[in-house]
């Protein structure tokens, strides 16, 4: 078959919708190099334009004329002649969208939902957002013959909010990035110590610094365990920032809290590897890739009740609510005070990390192309 995909944040985009498309698009060649490729993008950015192996037929189509000038209308309301034209027979929205005015008839349409944490929490996004948000999230869910989500909750949530039928839906798992799966040397993981002056021994949380990751209630509930450790958090800051900092400040923490820049990418998989554990306290997620990351970093994992956080982590996890600090306090103490159950934790999460292996997941998505097309 010849399939198409929203490749965009494939070649742009160095977060999350950007690494779930080249998960997608170089698992899909790696595993089925028969099948021909189109790769839609208004632009590429050189840092990603060798993602994907070099095993299939592969396209990379990009918009000429006037198309360039307006790449965004090309890529909203261009690509209705551009999918007949290239032979897609099933085109694939990687990220919540589809085109508008594509021909169902001509070509069979699957579309990928992450989440819709924007109505389940509408006070942390701006009204326009929501409402865009709404109408192209729903949009493509009506639109597409198949949608996918990332995960059971977000199935759940798109029954819920959008009222798409079960039937309609395929749950099929995301992993993080491969490179979380090789262990850094010594020589690196010593190099990446001293350049952030990381201490020997320190608990990581990642994610931006924000009320719905809710760093504050591990903030409290380490403070409540008497600090065992030093705390190590990674993320961009926004205004919750100064709550943290006022804890930390109000309760004489300085010394113990550090604060990360910008990391690069291939360093971060180290400073997993050097936590003693790995501590995620969001309260809602479409999924949650930095508890996989962690998992396959060989890091025990405390994380949140609810939402994905169960799908994430599976067995290997311990799991706390989201509001109660002595909870989290306790899920501390008991980690940290037991090497035993650290070791069972590690083996745990590395076992079920394997869910999440492209060579299993890759195989369900290219079913869902089958089925829409009824082979």
């Amino acid at each position: 078959m010849k399939i198409g995909f929203d490749a965009k944040r494939a070649f742009t985009n160095t977060s999350g919708l950007g690494n779930y498309s080249r998960f997608v698009i170089s698992g899909m060649m790696a595993h089925f190099p028969q099948d021909e490729f189109a790769l839609f993008t208004p632009r590429q950015n050189d840092l990603f334009k060798g993602f994907y192996p070099p095993v299939a037929k592969t396209q990379v189509v990009m918009p000429s004329g006037m198309g360039k000038r307006f790449s965004s209308v090309w890529r909203t309301f261009g690509l209705r002649a551009a999918l007949p034209r290239h032979g897609v027979q099933v085109y694939h929205g990687l990220s919540n969208e589809l085109p508008y005015g594509l021909d169902r008839q001509k070509t069979k349409l699957v579309v990928t939902m992450h989440d819709l944490i924007f109505l389940r929490f509408p006070e942390l996004y701006p009204p326009i957002d929501r409402y865009i948000y709404k109408k192209k999230f729903k949009d493509a869910c009506d639109l597409a013959h198949q949608v996918v989500a990332i995960s059971a909750q977000t199935a759940q949530d798109l029954e819920e909010y959008f009222g798409v039928p079960q039937e309609k839906v395929q749950v099929v798992y995301q992993d993080c990035d491969p490179v979380f799966q090789l262990i850094s040397s010594n020589e690196a993981q010593n190099a990446v110590r001293q350049k952030y002056q990381l201490p020997q021994q320190f608990i990581l949380c990642v994610g931006t610094l924000e009320k719905r990751k809710n760093q504050l209630h591990l903030l409290q509930g380490w403070h409540a365990a008497g600090a065992l450790l030093p705390l190590v958090f990674i993320g961009r800051k926004t205004a919750y920032f100064k709550e943290l900092e006022a804890y930390i400040v109000k309760h004489q923490l300085q010394a113990k809290v550090q604060f990360l820049p910008y990391i690069p990418f291939q360093e971060l998989p180290t400073i997993y590897q050097l936590a003693t554990v790995f501590v995620y306290p969001s309260i809602f997620e479409g999924f949650g890739i930095p508890v996989v990351e962690a998992l396959n970093s060989g890091v025990p994992v405390i994380t949140s009740t609810g939402s994905c956080f169960s799908e994430a982590g599976g067995p290997a996890a311990r799991y706390v609510s989201p509001t109660d600090s002595a909870e989290m306090a306790h899920a501390l103490q008991e980690v940290l005070s037991s090497p035993d159950l650290q070791k069972e934790m590690v083996k745990k999460g590395l076992d079920h990390a394997q869910t999440f292996r492209p060579e299993i997941t890759i195989p369900q998505l290219h079913r869902v192309y089958e089925q829409v097309l009824g082979l």
